[in-house]
């Protein structure tokens, strides 16, 4: 091949290293390709995790679009595989992802956590502009004014406690940006199983009885969960216990108790398929309340140990608290149990509420 071939490194699309998706469906090389996309410049956002956290950053890509529509947004974490099609360099958090990094300039840095090796990074990577958290003394430290408010409400309680702001609206404020009510952005994969056979002539309720093994303190009482469950079929919903792996057990047996329908647990797309067929989803803070509120569905939620201000639930639901002061802020585990005042009768009452059956 003696003629000069024509690149397009400056397209979404160029890959380098491997054919563009463009040209394996269509063969098209860059001369003349119609789908031709350039950018002219590189946004990182550092967000590891949790994966709820992860999914509840996700509002702050429309504004990204928006105000820059050339840039490539690249997006370092430990769940990539949540992160929507908006992110067009999905990376996990390894040795060969820090490597790239440190070759790339930015227009735009966002590092989102406090993590000492979030911060470390941040101070090492090149960008024009840096926002929300870097190292400083070995210590996570605001990089700016935009930035102290999240990082004073994350360092003393009593700051936490009066915070009246959504995290969307904290997050982004750190930004420099005014929060207009963006929502989340979440993929979903349509996966059929024949094991879910739900009546399509009820309206169904999903409920989620675990919060992971960490915070204990949100927990639920089990024979809660069964009232809750006959008392919501016995008023005509079709009930659907939801849970990973660790609720199995529990959940088999609540099924048991209540006469619920229990499927099983399922990796993450099918569970979040799964979460899609219910119309509601009553569920602790955890990683299902936020791709309930990604998937746009009613949602009940229990709080105990949080700033109800944090959660934005985009008018789809309500929030739930026990009647009882409790001390167990931001506690893994309560000694008071506190999550036995929040009666059954409260969900169910909440739930018909939010979503009549008729």
């Amino acid at each position: 091949m003696n003629e000069k071939l024509l690149l397009h490194p400056d397209c979404r699309h160029f890959r380098g290293d491997i054919p563009c998706k463009p040209h394996k469906q269509h063969g098209v090389h860059c001369d003349g390709c119609s789908y031709y996309d350039p950018t002219d410049s590189h946004i990182l956002i550092i967000k590891l995790g949790a994966l709820g956290d992860v999914i509840r950053t996700t509002p702050l890509l429309h504004r990204l679009k928006q105000d820059h529509p050339r840039a490539m947004i690249w997006w370092l974490t430990l769940s990539p595989e949540i992160l929507p099609p908006q992110v067009d360099v999905k990376l996990n958090l390894s040795p060969e992802s820090l490597t790239t990094l440190r070759s790339v300039r930015f227009k735009l840095l966002y590092n989102f956590d406090k993590e000492k090796e979030a911060c470390a990074l941040t101070d090492q990577l090149s960008s024009d502009i840096k926002k929300g958290f870097t190292l400083k003394n070995g210590k996570c430290a605001p990089i700016d004014k935009d930035a102290e408010h999240k990082f004073a409400t994350g360092i003393f309680d009593d700051l936490n406690k009066a915070n009246t702001k959504s995290y969307p609206q904290e997050l982004f404020e750190l930004c420099g940006m005014e929060f207009q009510g963006e929502k989340y952005i979440l993929p979903v994969n349509e996966w059929n199983d024949k094991r879910w056979k739900l009546n399509p002539k009820k309206k169904i309720i999903g409920l989620n009885t675990g919060c992971g093994g960490r915070w204990t303190s949100r927990l639920w009482p089990d024979a809660s969960w069964v009232m809750a469950a006959k008392h919501l079929k016995k008023t005509g919903y079709e009930v659907v216990l939801l849970g990973g792996e660790q609720e199995h057990k529990k959940n088999l047996a609540l099924a048991k108790k209540s006469g619920a329908r229990y499927f099983g647990h399922y990796p993450l797309q099918q569970f979040i398929n799964l979460v899609n067929r219910c119309d509601l989803v009553v569920t602790a803070v955890t990683m299902a309340m936020h791709i309930t509120i990604g998937l746009g569905k009613k949602i009940v939620l229990f709080n105990n140990i949080f700033n109800k201000h944090e959660f934005e639930l985009y008018g789809l639901g309500e929030i739930l608290e026990p009647d009882f002061e409790c001390t167990c802020f931001y506690s893994p585990t309560c000694p008071n149990n506190c999550m036995q005042y929040l009666k059954p009768e409260r969900v169910v009452s909440s739930v018909q509420r939010l979503l009549p059956r008729k």
